[in-house]
């Protein structure tokens, strides 16, 4: 099973419509919010490339990471093999 994280805000719409997506197909993952883990933000920051939010990062079993910055769907879909 793929390690996910979700860098997110409290304050951020798609943030939300991604965890309820991700919950929604019962797929765990670990939620960063970046309001209460500050530290944080210069991680998600390198690993998405952005200061956007949602940033997800995707760490395959085949050790591949993928890095996905706002809510896709078919990205996620796609990746995650759904």
């Amino acid at each position: 099973m793929a390690k996910i994280k979700v860098y997110s805000t409290t304050a951020c719409p798609y943030c939300h419509m991604l965890k309820s997506y991700l919950k929604e197909k019962n797929i765990s993952f670990e939620d960063i919010v970046l309001d209460y883990n500050p530290d944080k933000a210069a991680e998600a920051m390198h690993i998405c490339k952005s200061m956007g939010v949602p940033c997800t990062h995707i760490v395959k079993d085949d050790g591949k990471e993928v890095a996905i910055l706002g809510f896709n769907k078919e990205a996620l879909d796609k990746v995650l093999g759904l």
